[in-house]
């Protein structure tokens, strides 16, 4: 099969998924002057968790496609981090000015609901199909051929997977079934109106102990986003209308801002995840079907990097089509070399965090506690300001 394009031809792209990844990629192609269109399983698109911490490499993938200042009026003011003994003595507190300084970009912690409502009109609602699964893809002699669930079937030039975690057609791409990893905890996430007693309106908040964590975060609109981490066996019990005693006896003892939390969740709109990742895999790219995304490197959520990547992905693989606009195999390849071995850095320094946060090896997470302790942020802003510039040429 032929991955030549002609010279510089507008492709048409079926993207399926229409999360961060996948509205991200359609926004960036159709800037390129690519025909997009987006299908997605669910009948509404119903973004899973309360927010999400956009972090500065996030966010410049964000300005670039138009969208800064969109996101950053809806985002919370993040401008300082600390960490708690679960008893609720500071362990550390300081500014995070000095990582904005040094990246030139800030963090923008925003509610999924608000980022998906500005990449969905971004990129046109009226691209995007819900309902529909993709069932099978098959390779053409100049393109590749989509059935759906629904019966029809759609030719294109290019088929993006940004279906996800769960993603469909993540095997294909590898060639065998490729298992997620469960990473050892339990995360309950949610969002409460912001209130002093609980955390500073522009601070990031954590109580650690125990080896389990709990989190409050601005997220714009007077709200906190918060989390609760806990290690747990897999499958365990999910019984909603039990979130708030199962919170309570896991956290029973903890400072009182945890147990106030707590006390005012509305469990109608916590979400509560097994926290799942997957080993990286060596390439991202078959013919002319390319993952993006969590279909290609679910990671866990310890590095606050998932939907990072993903838009990173987007703008990379636009970039890519662009600078080899009349030889899309190259193009794919770029792509390839460009984001796979970036990914799965940031995938294994992101299990290797939750190992040490959910007390894997206990004697790290002890000694992690300790280092907290003696914490003047120097640390901590220079791992962010690490991921936040690792991204490559593609994104300068």
């Amino acid at each position: 099969m032929s991955l030549s394009t002609s010279s510089s031809r507008p492709l048409d792209i079926v993207i399926i998924g229409a999360g961060i990844g996948g509205l991200s990629a359609g926004i960036a192609l159709q800037q390129s002057g690519h025909r997009v269109r987006l299908f997605d399983r669910v009948p509404q698109l119903t973004p899973a968790g309360a927010a999400i911490s956009i972090w500065p490499n996030g966010v410049n993938v964000l300005e670039k496609l138009g969208l800064g200042e969109a996101i950053k009026a809806a985002s919370g003011d993040m401008l300082a981090m600390s960490y708690n003994t679960a008893q609720g003595e500071l362990l550390t507190r300081f500014s995070l000015q000095p990582l904005y300084q040094a990246v030139e970009q800030c963090a923008c912690p925003i509610a999924r609901t608000a980022l998906q409502g500005i990449l969905l009109e971004a990129c046109g609602p009226e691209h995007v199909t819900l309902g529909v699964t993709c069932e099978a893809v098959q390779a053409l002699a100049d393109g590749v051929r989509v059935t759906f669930s629904d019966g029809q079937q759609i030719d294109a030039d290019l088929v993006i997977a940004a279906d996800g975690t769960h993603s469909r057609l993540r095997n294909h791409v590898v060639g065998q079934e490729v298992q997620r990893q469960y990473c050892g905890y339990v995360n309950w996430n949610g969002r409460i109106d912001a209130a002093q007693d609980l955390a500073p309106a522009n601070e990031w908040t954590q109580f650690v102990g125990d080896h389990k964590r709990v989190s409050l975060m601005p997220m714009g609109n007077d709200q906190l986003y918060f989390f609760f981490d806990v290690p747990l066996p897999g499958n365990s019990a999910n019984v909603r209308e039990g979130y708030r005693d199962e919170l309570g006896v896991h956290f029973a003892d903890w400072a009182e801002p945890v147990r106030k939390l707590i006390e005012r969740l509305d469990t109608a709109v916590v979400s509560r995840v097994e926290i799942h990742d997957m080993a990286p895999i060596g390439s991202f790219v078959k013919g002319r079907v390319v993952l993006l995304g969590d279909a290609a490197h679910p990671m866990a959520p310890d590095l606050g990097q998932g939907g990072c990547q993903a838009m990173e992905d987007a703008w990379v693989l636009a970039r890519c089509l662009e600078a080899d606009a009349q030889d899309l195999k190259a193009a794919l390849a770029s792509y390839d070399a460009a984001r796979v071995e970036r990914t799965a850095q940031i995938m294994q320094r992101a299990r290797a965090r939750s190992d040490v946060t959910h007390g894997r090896e206990p004697e790290q997470t002890q000694a992690w506690y300790q280092e907290l302790a003696a914490e003047t942020g120097e640390r901590v802003i220079a791992g962010l300001a690490k991921t936040a510039m690792g991204g490559g040429a593609w994104l300068d």
